[in-house]
């Protein structure tokens, strides 16, 4: 067992056992307040998330399985490499971020680096962009659920994936100095037709997985339904955090110096709920930035940060699924940081493009939305996102041949002119 030796361990250790010791009283103080709130997170567990992720988690176990998650890799490579300096494979994470949400990519993520198809900087590097919201909580829960205003849902999603990305393109040149793992190449790789590449990659996965199909669905529904309910308790317990920082004045202890905070940046001091709130748990941020009594446009700036923040809740769960890996947190963290802020600047120049017009509703879409209807547009989202970026993927990898060509031969120049 590894001794805590350090002043700063000790520190951080005593500090956390105070933390649980005084959470544990007062649970046993406000037993009704806690139960209330432990109620709402299993609700929201059970009514959205559960149904919403589960059959994505089962998707990604067989599509790995399978080598159908290599296949696309192929082809994403010659996007991924140049532009966030990851492998191909990478892409499938983004894409099942963006179309199911927190935390699907660190799932997949972590299942990269546990079977060596990225190290651990390029798992850092994937951690640190692709943890995004997906477009119909954003469209859907928030825009009209939250704010009763559909059309402000463009100005959210594109101000979150575009900050994500910038996130991406920011961290491909995080750990250049550190040496990478050395990759095999089979001779002719590069001018290897990409559809035969791709194929003989797929079938060397599922060859090394070597599982019949009723295994592999076995094994995908018993760990997702583990992974899951790991994600229902995390919910639960900040949902319970939340309403017991509210219930013994935590909250209004804190409460002045955001406002101070938010005057200094030019936002409403009312928002400052929001945020202690969206610090700990994202809808219970994004729901008290759209009822706070401010501005629409301070609110949506808000709304996005918590949003791209995503809260500790979030991070906990994506701690949990990454923790058998050397993938390091605190990389995560500050692209965290660095998303939040990205994102509230990107909706603070957006907000110009927003014309908010009468008649908003106040349907809570994405609570009354059936389940078939998520998935429907889900996985209508997910082959849309792979598409577009296979699509761009190719361009890139034809474009690069004309590069190629002109770089080779290159240094043939200089060798000659340097002979002569």
């Amino acid at each position: 067992m590894k001794s805590i030796e350090s002043p700063k361990q000790k520190g951080a250790f005593y500090l956390l056992a105070l933390l649980f010791t005084l959470i544990t009283i007062s649970l046993a103080v406000y037993p009704q307040v806690c139960l209330e709130a432990a109620k709402e997170g299993l609700q929201i567990f059970g009514q959205i998330v559960f149904p919403s992720l589960f059959p994505f988690f089962v998707l990604t176990e067989v599509m790995l399985g399978l080598g159908i998650v290599h296949f696309i890799g192929v082809f994403l490579e010659p996007l991924m490499r140049p532009v966030f300096n990851v492998p191909g494979v990478g892409a499938f994470a983004l894409s099942m971020g963006l179309a199911a949400g927190y935390p699907m990519d660190a799932v997949i993520t972590g299942k990269f680096r546990r079977m060596n198809l990225c190290s651990q900087i390029e798992g850092e590097r994937l951690l640190a962009f692709t943890n995004t919201a997906d477009p119909l909580f954003m469209f859907g829960a928030v825009a009209v659920g939250m704010f009763g205003h559909p059309e402000i849902g463009a100005i959210i999603a594109i101000a979150h994936y575009l900050s994500a990305f910038t996130v991406g393109f920011i961290y491909r040149f995080y750990g250049l100095k550190e040496r990478p793992a050395p990759e095999t190449e089979q001779p002719g790789q590069h001018s290897e037709n990409i559809l035969k590449r791709a194929v003989r990659e797929m079938l060397k996965a599922h060859r090394e997985d070597n599982r019949p199909l009723g295994q592999l669905a076995g094994d995908a529904v018993n760990e997702s339904i583990s992974t899951l309910l790991m994600i229902g308790g995390f919910i639960i317990v900040f949902s319970v955090v939340s309403r017991l920082m509210e219930e013994i004045g935590l909250m209004s202890l804190i409460l002045p110096g955001i406002k101070g905070l938010l005057k200094t940046l030019g936002l409403n001091p009312a928002l400052g709920t929001a945020i202690i709130k969206g610090f700990l748990e994202i809808d219970l941020g994004t729901v008290a930035a759209a009822q706070a009594m401010a501005p629409l446009g301070d609110r949506l700036v808000v709304a996005s940060a918590i949003i791209a923040w995503s809260g500790l809740s979030v991070h906990g769960q994506v701690i949990s699924v990454i923790h058998e890996t050397d993938i390091r947190i605190a990389p995560y963290l500050v692209a965290r940081v660095l998303h939040t802020f990205l994102g509230g600047l990107y909706t603070f120049f957006l907000l110009g493009t927003l014309k908010i017009m009468g008649g908003a509703t106040t349907t809570a879409f994405y609570r009354t939305t059936g389940v078939l209807k998520r998935w429907y547009i889900s996985l209508t989202q997910l082959l849309i996102i792979i598409g577009i970026l296979i699509g761009a993927s190719l361009l890139f990898h034809f474009l690069s041949k004309f590069r190629l060509v002109v770089v080779e031969q290159a240094p043939n120049r200089r060798r000659q002119r340097h002979q002569s």
